[in-house]
């Protein structure tokens, strides 16, 4: 990020990409640094000789228990859950041929091992035949390295059945970036899955909609109809499905029920009171800049977002409607001790304080008698909690978004490509692949007294609201494990 050139359009494969870099050129101080605040003689300063002193804002404990809680849920738990599922191959049924020699023939052509081989001028047929050639190798395992002897296209099938991970924890208030795991390991996983990376968010989207709600007067107590809702365009007709269980449609139900749940017909009525265009816009307010799609399935959350722009978003709810930017580096240094530059981000109101607290009363209702409970009964966090959970298609990508009072956590869990994923809803959902990981970090977090987050913490209520409660009267049974699919 310090390194980084002024976007050129040309260079860009996507003009989304191109726009997205264009922005944090424009409003990150910390994007291409080095090249925005030359020497006095005008010759850039290098991060990697230059001796610079680059202060971040990560507390190291909190790092760390993120990094065991990744390793240890998809080492120890997930992985061999998968592994035992793909026994008869990489790829699940739904996947057809011709998508799966795409997944692999761009692996093998991504690869440095293809790149060196094409630069030294060897023909896409003497490549392949070193693809399947054996060789002594060194892999990643959840164990540590291990050295085997493999193919190298052997190797990327390994790899694309290797599950993925990425969190980061920022305090709501002060946009400082206590925890940042953008990958399983450096070395071997460059790829950097909180900043850069994006994949499709499912039902963590929907918290933006209720936002909509919410502004537009109604509260976590609205009743509202759980009837299937039918959408006509384009002289086609789509029925959202799923999300609520069969005893409960044709019944008025409450919003916090409807989200805790996360059931598509009362997101997909709220859609119809306002417009995709609507939620849309209230998506961007919230500060994602990632293309969002106006459609009427915009609720499912089929767009591609980052996990950054999700935890600065869910930021605001606890901040009392400021969001507020994500700080890395708080201060550079020269090798002297002379400071250079320091950082730190101006809140945006983007919100007002009534529509947060009621926003953060609906995401405790997930973590209390919703899809986020596990946090609860199985990892026993108490005290102030809220969140919201999120599968998408074919259980490709889970999620978990989690706000407390002094900290917002998202989490992401999924393979490299879409195409390899779980078949079992049980294991591949956010609430069993992403939400251990959060489990165990605030449990780390919790029972360390010097990170200064607790089970006391409190919420920040706005002024006038301190004794409004909301007993919505749910007469509706929860599902014992909420559907978070979409």
């Amino acid at each position: 990020m310090l390194t980084a050139k002024e976007p050129r359009p040309g260079l860009y494969f996507t003009h989304e990409q191109y726009q997205e870099d264009s922005l944090a050129w424009a409003t990150n101080p910390l994007y291409g640094w080095c090249r925005k605040n030359p020497r006095l003689d005008g010759t850039e300063y290098n991060v990697y000789t230059d001796g610079l002193r680059i202060y971040t804002n990560i507390d190291a404990n909190l790092q760390r228990y993120a990094e065991d809680a990744m390793r240890n849920h998809l080492g120890r738990t997930l992985q061999a859950l998968l592994d035992r599922e793909k026994r008869g191959g990489l790829f699940s049924r739904d996947v057809p041929e011709e998508a799966r020699q795409v997944v692999i023939t761009s692996g093998i052509h991504r690869s440095d091992r293809y790149k060196r081989l094409k630069a030294q001028g060897a023909t896409e047929k003497e490549i392949l035949a070193d693809f399947g050639t054996p060789v002594e190798m060194r892999v990643f395992t959840w164990k540590g390295e291990v050295d085997t002897l493999m193919s190298p296209r052997d190797s990327v099938y390994y790899y694309k059945r290797l599950l993925r991970g990425a969190l980061m924890s920022m305090e709501p208030q002060t946009g400082k970036v206590r925890a940042y795991v953008g990958g399983a390991d450096f070395k071997h996983f460059k790829y950097d899955m909180v900043y850069k990376g994006r994949r499709q968010v499912g039902s963590t989207i929907k918290p933006f909609l209720y936002t909509l709600a919410m502004m537009e007067g109604m509260d976590p107590c609205t009743k509202v109809p759980n009837v299937e809702q039918v959408f006509e365009t384009n002289d086609t007709i789509w029925t959202p499905r799923g999300g609520s269980p069969t005893e409960q449609v044709g019944k008025m139900v409450s919003l916090r029920w409807g989200l805790a749940n996360s059931v598509n017909n009362v997101s997909a009525w709220l859609v119809k009171q306002f417009s995709p265009e609507a939620v849309a816009r209230m998506i961007a307010q919230m500060g994602i800049h990632s293309q969002i799609d106006p459609q009427p399935s915009i609720f499912l959350g089929t767009s591609d977002v980052s996990l950054y722009e999700m935890v600065a978003a869910y930021g605001a709810y606890v901040a009392g409607g400021m969001r507020v930017d994500p700080v890395l580096v708080s201060r550079i240094e020269d090798r002297h001790g002379n400071l250079l530059a320091s950082f730190s981000s101006e809140p945006k109101e983007v919100i007002d304080p009534y529509t947060a607290y009621l926003m953060v009363k609906l995401l405790e209702g997930v973590v209390q008698r919703g899809s986020g409970g596990r946090l609860r009964w199985m990892y026993n966090l108490q005290g102030a909690l809220g969140g919201k959970t999120g599968t998408t298609q074919n259980n490709s990508d889970g999620w978990f978004m989690c706000i407390q009072p002094k900290l917002v956590t998202g989490c992401w869990v999924g393979c490299e490509d879409r195409a390899v994923h779980f078949d079992n809803m049980a294991y591949g959902q956010g609430a069993s692949s992403a939400l251990p990981i959060v489990g165990l970090f605030l449990q780390k977090a919790y029972a360390d007294a010097t990170t200064g987050i607790s089970s006391g913490d409190k919420w920040e209520v706005p002024k006038g609201m301190e004794n409004v409660e909301f007993n919505c009267d749910d007469k509706e049974v929860p599902m014992s494990e909420p559907n978070d699919f979409f």
